[in-house]
């Protein structure tokens, strides 16, 4: 479903070079949970981003089903991103929209009718656990709360992936958890979960796969790993 063959990306010209990722391979499968981690600029957020074909890769292949990433032109990239469902660290909400009006935006944007948007929406946050908050604000939720609206948004499309970029980073160890346990339960379901994170505590709960990087390589990629700390 996802394979990186031989893939690297470099930053800068001849005279100063930054190597993000070298020569990296290996394949998710359809209904993974994968745990991609590190320390920060080990790589985590390069792979992310040549996956949802922010970047392209400076040597190598990156495939996701039938899609060659790396040959995509721009105006392909919002077929492959209908795809794709993105969890940031930072909940990316839309400050003056409600969070019905926030998971609705991601419908409006893929050009759903008001009926599928009425319907649809509702569903994605009773998922979530927030049918009485969907006429909230962002600033009226809790961090736990906006990250689940966010989680809401990125499944409202049926994704065939999801990427969770460090989801809980902004989050006490309660409301992390309980993020984990909606990934967790989205994954029981189908969809494919990337969790990218340096929350060595929970990967090391998980006991799912592991992709571990360092210096841009990947040096252990285990069926049920532990983050281990080099």
């Amino acid at each position: 479903m996802i394979t990186f063959q031989n893939v690297s990306k470099i930053y800068g010209n001849n005279s100063h070079q930054m190597v993000a990722l070298e020569d990296a391979n290996f394949v998710i499968n359809q209904g993974e949970f994968v745990s991609v981690v590190g320390k920060s600029g080990a790589g985590k957020s390069t792979i992310i981003k040549l996956l949802i074909g922010e970047e392209k890769p400076t040597k190598g292949r990156v495939i996701f089903s039938q899609y060659d990433i790396s040959k995509l032109k721009s105006w392909e990239l919002p077929q492959l991103r209908r795809h794709i469902g993105v969890i940031f660290q930072d909940f990316r909400l839309l400050p003056n929209k409600t969070a019905y009006e926030n998971v609705a935006f991601a419908l409006e944007t893929a050009g759903r009718s008001q009926e599928e948007i009425r319907e649809f929406v509702p569903q994605a946050m009773k998922m979530v656990g927030l049918e009485n908050k969907i006429s909230n604000f962002p600033k009226e939720l809790s961090g736990g709360e906006k990250q689940r609206v966010a989680i809401a948004r990125a499944m409202i499309n049926h994704p065939d992936v999801i990427i969770a970029d460090e989801p809980t980073g902004n989050l006490d160890p309660i409301n992390a958890a309980e993020i984990i346990k909606l990934l967790l339960k989205i994954n029981e379901l189908g969809t494919t979960v990337i969790l990218a994170t340096h929350n060595k505590d929970i990967v090391n709960d998980l006991n799912k796969r592991v992709i571990n990087l360092e210096n841009g390589r990947v040096i252990r990629d285990e069926e049920k790993g532990k983050y281990i700390l080099v």
